[in-house]
């Protein structure tokens, strides 16, 4: 389906310096060493040993609460204790999340670098699953925030998975701090071949919104992911972001190599405009799953990174797509959606540009028009 576009109005970094350091060390030191290392490397994995999926069913009675793991008082990194804390929440969450409209279940995913993500499932009760839809959060959210616009795929005959990326939700990693999106990239590459092999034979959707759109359109450049997808869906892609002055972008890769977790101002609780309905805006930024804080120096020069290497390959995309965006989005560029329609190779493409909208379009209080249309156009992709 080629639609025209609509509008309702118009690295690794390293020092070149190193230290040699020279020293003699018995052989029984040596193993006096190693035996400490594996000692602190279990107790680090303890708190994030792989653990059985849970899940809750539709019926009577309550739904079935998950049992939280406390974290051991040791003396384990802030950053791990942090994610544990945070783990527990999501578990919390998913459990009063439990309404027996739809069968649903959480699971840890371990990637290939050790880190454990925190992804999470929701399926159609007495529906014929036609689909699958793998869905990628936005910065500082998480996919529970998802749950909404899950049931109504769910009752469209599709099955959806969320999976938190690294440093944020349930997920490991310091809360906001992303070191790479490559990991986050390299994480939805891996979490899409398990489902695939749990659900063979069945087409398979990507979902993104913002920097998860931008994780999807790199993931599907990979010519071996593309051929595994039948097409994403992509709202307010953060495709072409601009630091706030022009000297950022120039010294922001310097500062992200020397202080990677520097944060320039205080948290901001209130947040940013993306959503007219002001209730919504609450309950984002309220959220203890959100990241409030102010962007982390490597978190936002990842950002402009892979925003400039979407920019210089938009002419490689050939996947199906369907590109949303909001005309007064202040936190992406909806011209940059235009231009991702105008300049991408792909066959298949639609663009809806939604007049005086902002960013969280699933969070506008026009969300059921917009996941209509959405769901229309997956489902326009399924007919024989």
């Amino acid at each position: 389906m080629d639609s025209k576009p609509v509008l309702s109005s118009p690295l690794l970094l390293t020092s070149g310096a190193s230290t040699r350091v020279s020293a003699l060390i018995s052989l029984r030191a040596l193993r006096s060493l190693a035996l400490l290392l594996n000692g602190l490397l279990l107790l680090l994995l303890l708190p994030f040993r792989r653990r059985p999926e849970a899940r809750c069913f539709s019926g009577k009675g309550s739904p079935e609460k998950s049992k939280e793991e406390k974290i051991p008082a040791t003396n384990l990194p802030e950053k791990v204790k942090e994610a544990g804390i945070r783990r527990s929440m999501a578990i919390r969450q998913f459990a009063e999340s439990c309404d027996g409209e739809t069968e649903r279940g959480f699971s840890i995913f371990d990637t290939m670098r050790g880190d454990t993500l925190f992804t999470r499932w929701w399926m159609p009760i007495g529906l014929e699953i036609k689909g699958l839809v793998l869905l990628l959060h936005g910065l500082n959210e998480h996919s529970g925030r998802y749950d909404r616009f899950a049931k109504e795929l769910n009752a469209n005959g599709y099955k959806v998975y969320g999976m938190d990326w690294i440093g944020h939700g349930g997920s490991d990693g310091l809360h906001g701090y992303v070191p790479s999106l490559d990991y986050a990239v390299t994480d939805m590459k891996g979490y899409l071949l398990s489902i695939l092999a749990e659900n063979p034979g069945l087409p398979c959707f990507c979902f993104g919104h913002s920097t998860g759109a931008a994780i999807v359109l790199k993931a599907v450049l990979d010519p071996n992911i593309e051929g595994l997808v039948e097409a994403v869906i992509l709202t307010s892609p953060a495709i072409r972001v601009q630091p706030s002055h022009p000297i950022f972008g120039i010294i922001a890769p310097i500062f992200s190599f020397l202080v990677p977790k520097y944060q320039f101002s205080a948290a901001n609780k209130q947040g940013l405009p993306v959503s007219r309905d002001p209730e919504a805006l609450v309950a984002k930024y309220s959220d203890p799953l959100v990241y409030t804080g102010s962007i982390r120096v490597r978190t936002g020069t990842e950002i402009l990174r892979i925003s400039s290497y979407l920019q210089q390959n938009l002419r490689k995309i050939r996947v199906p797509f369907f590109v949303l965006h909001g005309t007064a989005d202040t936190v992406t560029d909806p011209e940059a959606s235009r231009e991702l329609y105008e300049e991408a190779s792909s066959t298949v493409k639609s663009i809806k540009l939604y007049e005086g909208f902002l960013h969280d379009l699933l969070f506008e209080p026009e969300r059921d028009e917009i996941t209509k249309d959405i769901i229309d156009w997956m489902n326009s992709r399924l007919k024989p």
